[in-house]
């Protein structure tokens, strides 16, 4: 059987996540690793990747007996991933980029034309589409158990401090990291977009408590709006949380019932009472990804891979493709514009 082969290009925490997934799947092969950071190349050295090739940047792996994958897995700083994207699309590669995809909607459009001109594919991560408590919530938005939409609130208070804001590195940075909506809780704002469809009507405010040493943008923000389908919606976050993430919660009113799926990652349905509806026990949700101080997401990047080697044998088509991710970021954008105006 032929292999779905791979680079990863980035290797931080999320791209040795992604290594990792390649390496445990039998219809995967990890073909090179492509980071600059000497410090990750003697990391690498010494683990049980070691035999992987290594490269400090893509000219150098082009420029070796270079064979070209079929998939490239963009896990770089968020403010670099168009351009990477880009290049490689352009090099006949398909793509699978980390969440967010880009960080304006014109970078998008971007990577989207590069992708139609070269007929290859861009798949985008957003990993808390495959988490059961979010796959049962859109089963039941979808089928209208609910009836008439009400009001969706969205809280998402985390950690991140010091252990995480490390000196001289891409986190907090305007350019390279965006702000806490791109590179925290954009996989909230997928979710949303994802259940629920577009919003309008957007009001944001937005306040650094605690970060004002840490980071270039805010820390927290409560953003209103309506959704164009019907009802309406807030969304309230923050990262100045003490020690350990809160929560992740989505709470869902309608003219038939409400419901609330909570934990800290939106793992668990803590509140539901619906109209002629008994709860059934969901799978239980993996656990996050664990980066020693802090945790992120659910972690689901196994799904996605599946995902991408059964859409490329044409088997099933991409769960999150460039159309999504660009929804998202410009979602984003347009919150972080409705303060300005």
């Amino acid at each position: 059987m032929k292999k779905t082969t791979f680079i990863v290009i980035g290797y931080g925490h999320i791209g040795k996540r992604h290594a990792d997934v390649i390496i445990q799947n039998p219809e995967c092969q990890l073909l090179a690793i492509v980071d600059n950071n000497p410090v990750q190349r003697n990391k690498h050295l010494q683990s049980p990747l070691k035999e992987i090739p290594f490269f400090e940047d893509l000219a150098s792996y082009f420029d070796s007996s270079f064979i070209k994958p079929d998939v490239a897995c963009i896990c770089l700083p968020n403010g670099l991933h168009a351009e990477f994207a880009i290049r490689l699309l352009n090099e006949g590669i398909h793509t699978l980029i980390e969440k967010p995809m880009c960080l304006t909607k014109t970078d998008g459009l971007k990577i989207i034309s590069a992708a139609e001109k070269n007929n290859k594919k861009v798949f985008v991560v957003k990993q808390n589409r495959y988490s059961p408590p979010s796959l049962w919530m859109k089963e039941m938005i979808d089928s209208n158990k609910l009836g008439k939409l009400f009001m969706v609130q969205i809280n998402c208070f985390w950690n991140r401090d010091e252990r995480y804001y490390q000196p001289k590195t891409w986190r907090g940075s305007k350019d390279l990291d965006g702000g806490t909506l791109f590179t925290q809780f954009s996989h909230f704002v997928d979710i949303m977009y994802w259940v629920f469809g577009d919003i309008k009507n957007i009001q944001s405010r937005f306040y650094n408590f605690n970060h004002h040493e840490l980071t270039e943008f805010e820390d927290s923000g409560i953003i209103s709006f309506d959704f164009v389908k019907e009802g309406s919606g807030t969304l309230q976050y923050s990262t100045s949380i003490y020690d350990k993430n809160l929560e992740s919660s989505m709470t869902i009113i309608g003219e038939n019932g409400s419901f609330k799926i909570g934990g800290q990652y939106m793992n668990e349905i803590t509140y539901c009472h619906i109209k002629n509806y008994e709860m059934q026990k969901l799978p239980e949700t993996n656990l996050p990804n664990n980066y020693g101080s802090y945790q992120g997401s659910a972690s689901n990047h196994q799904y996605v891979f599946e995902n991408i080697i059964s859409t490329l044998k044409g088997e099933s088509s991409i769960a999150t493709n460039a159309e999504d991710g660009l929804m998202v970021v410009d979602m984003i954008e347009r919150m972080y514009w409705a303060e300005k105006n």
